[in-house]
């Protein structure tokens, strides 16, 4: 297991299985020291409709295996716990609550 901070200096764990499971996805192969720069020094932060305790960290990468594509990990904040749920590239941001930077 991982413990990595996020861009306000909290805890986020990454399982080992997890890490596993979203690196096993071609695109996202080469993509772990991204992961880990994302929640370091996001681009864009928002809050998931869905789930309040659920944050998107976006971080913007230029020429990965499949073109210029949005990095997004998603964590989830507990009362003493924090996790990522999961790590994806995308086109373009979801439509959430931005909460960093604030507009």
């Amino acid at each position: 297991m991982k413990i990595l901070a996020d861009y306000q200096g909290r805890q986020v764990r990454l399982t080992d299985k997890r890490l596993a499971h979203i690196l096993e996805r071609p695109e996202m192969a080469s993509m772990e020291a991204a992961i880990q720069a994302a929640l370091l020094h996001p681009e864009v932060v928002r809050r998931s409709r869905t789930d309040s305790a659920v944050y998107l960290y976006y971080r913007y990468y230029e020429k990965t295996i499949v073109g210029d594509k949005w990095l997004c990990v998603v964590v989830k904040y507990l009362e003493n716990d924090a996790f990522i749920i999961t790590a994806y590239l995308t086109d373009k941001l979801k439509q959430e609550e931005q909460v960093w930077p604030s507009l």
